[in-house]
């Protein structure tokens, strides 16, 4: 590993909406090949990677929910929707010339393989990427949640959560002119202030098991470089100091 990197082996956590980029429905091409070029580059100079994504471009089982349909076959269908935009993501990669595996949490063998942590440990030590699909295989469960556990199960060093805005703030940034971004949290004050840029699950899997999060803006190019080398891009959420 180049002595360049602070980090040699991270867990990325997308959101669908953020493969929509200008459309209000599904996968935008453009913006998925910015995001699979970011991720090709950390990993052909040598970061170990994995990917959770989400699916709320698709459905959000939340959202269904609340519309009336049942909460678990909600939730199922948008882990369905995660497994889409995983094929999509190992599409746009596999053009860029990177080895990568899709796993889901639910079986879907023709499809994709089973999460099996070993095995994905094992991927990621062969040098490819894996991307975790279908969340955690349970209805009630976020893709943030399953970021986080994904995260300790494969050993990273550092879990981003890759977004629109550069970091943590006060408030909404773009509802309240005078919100305030965070550079450094703790756990415990990210949960107490109830500042949702994750579920307080994910916050306190984190915190149960010392590993530091990084939320920062993937719109910038070359920012997902530079956190891996070590820069302070974005708000930093670790133990208490």
């Amino acid at each position: 590993m180049p002595d360049a990197f602070k980090y040699s082996r991270i867990l990325l956590k997308l959101s669908g909406e953020a493969l929509l980029g200008a459309a209000d429905y599904g996968i935008d091409p453009i913006v998925l090949q910015r995001v699979a070029g970011e991720i090709a580059e950390a990993h052909s100079a040598g970061v170990q990677i994995g990917v959770v994504i989400g699916g709320g471009n698709i459905f959000r089982g939340a959202g269904l929910a609340a519309a009336g349909m049942d909460r678990v076959t909600g939730d199922h269908m948008g882990m369905l929707a995660t497994v889409m935009n995983a094929l999509a993501l190992q599409d746009a990669l596999e053009k860029l010339s990177a080895k990568v595996r899709v796993m889901s949490a639910i079986r879907i063998n023709d499809v994709c393989e089973d999460f099996i942590r070993r095995r994905a440990i094992r991927h990621i030590e062969k040098g490819r990427i894996a991307i975790f699909a279908a969340g955690l295989g349970n209805p009630f469960f976020t893709t943030d949640s399953a970021a986080a556990l994904r995260a300790v199960e494969i050993g990273a060093q550092l879990l981003l959560k890759a977004t629109k805005v550069d970091g943590v703030y006060s408030a909404d940034p773009a509802h309240h002119a005078g919100a305030t971004r965070f550079d450094i949290l703790s756990y415990d004050e990210v949960i107490e202030r109830k500042l949702a840029v994750m579920d307080t699950a994910a916050f306190a899997l984190c915190r149960d098991h010392d590993l530091p999060i990084r939320i920062y803006d993937m719109g910038r190019p070359g920012n997902l470089m530079r956190i891996v080398r070590g820069e302070p891009i974005g708000t930093l959420v670790q133990a208490a100091r």
